[in-house]
């Protein structure tokens, strides 16, 4: 009785110790990943799915999703110093990649590993269109929701397994964990889709971070009603966790009176259309997904 006492005690001591604050919306999070050992796995996954990919040869698609992901990266980077969060984007690699699938998705895994799919391009439309997701996606990074996925789906699958232990005597399924939370529930694994909870803070943390680079706030509304009635209003597949398209719609409207008094202060980018919308890729990958998928859901899973 005693001892069950004495563990019960130190497991809620590693959990208050594990309670660090979102930056930015100040949001309590619990997250025992340290972010070396996140990043490096992160990396390790980012360069495992370019590997299985076919990237983009779409010259003019590809550079524009550098462009806007390289000025909200520097504003984001920027205004976190102002406000003394720059750690928070400490041991980051950015990349930005264009993927050749016609698969409307994109994603941000820690570190700053950020993958577009051409499929997303069209309800894209223009530099703003991509600035709303890079923002969004980029929201995740910053916010640290790939660890705290990761942290919560190890107390649950690993019964409270330490991270080490884990990694060496269950290191496929830990990566299997991992490769879920980064992406956050995208075709590539979806096994640990982003909460509602997360998916709201990105949007706010998202549509500040696209006017602080620059581009108009007010698009991000107009991108969430584009894919609304691209998916005929219900959520594609990879947004089946996430708010409404309408509900999306109106918490972004409420959020412009401040997002705009970031883009006012701005330099503003230019916002042109997106080129070769009619050259996307007919790659779907859908089928290929759904396997592995199975081939990594984890004993006891869901």
């Amino acid at each position: 009785m005693i001892m069950k006492k004495i563990l019960s005690i130190l497991i809620l001591v590693s959990i208050l110790m594990a309670c660090k604050k979102v930056p930015l919306t100040d949001r309590k999070q619990f997250n025992v990943i340290p972010n070396s050992q996140l990043n490096s796995s992160s990396f390790t996954s980012y360069d495992q799915v370019l590997k299985e990919s076919k990237l983009s040869n779409n010259t003019g698609q590809v550079e524009m999703v550098k462009d806007v992901g390289d000025r909200i990266k520097r504003a984001v980077e920027l205004y976190l110093k102002e406000n003394n969060f720059d750690d928070a984007t400490e041991g980051f690699k950015w990349e930005f990649n264009l993927i050749a699938e016609n698969i409307v998705n994109a994603w941000c895994m820690p570190g700053g590993k950020v993958a577009f799919y051409e499929g997303i391009l069209p309800v894209c439309k223009d530099e703003a269109g991509i600035a709303v997701v890079m923002g969004h996606e980029v929201a995740h990074a910053i916010a640290k929701h790939g660890g705290e996925r990761m942290s919560q789906a190890l107390m649950q699958q690993l019964g409270g397994v330490a991270l080490s232990v884990a990694l060496q005597q269950q290191p496929e399924q830990t990566q299997a964990l991992a490769m879920a939370a980064y992406t956050g529930g995208s075709t590539v694994l979806g096994v640990l889709p982003f909460s509602r909870l997360h998916e709201s803070e990105a949007d706010e943390l998202g549509i500040k971070f696209m006017a602080l680079a620059g581009y108009d706030p007010a698009e991000a509304p107009k991108f969430w009603q584009r894919m609304k009635a691209q998916s005929g209003g219900a959520p594609p597949e990879f947004l089946s966790t996430h708010p409404s398209n309408d509900t999306r719609i109106k918490d972004l409207n409420k959020l412009l009176p401040e997002a705009k008094k970031y883009y006012a202060r701005s330099n503003k980018a230019q916002n042109n259309p997106i080129p070769n919308l009619d050259n996307i890729s007919t790659s779907n990958t859908q089928e290929k997904s759904d396997v592995k998928k199975a081939e990594i859901r984890l004993k006891g899973g869901n």
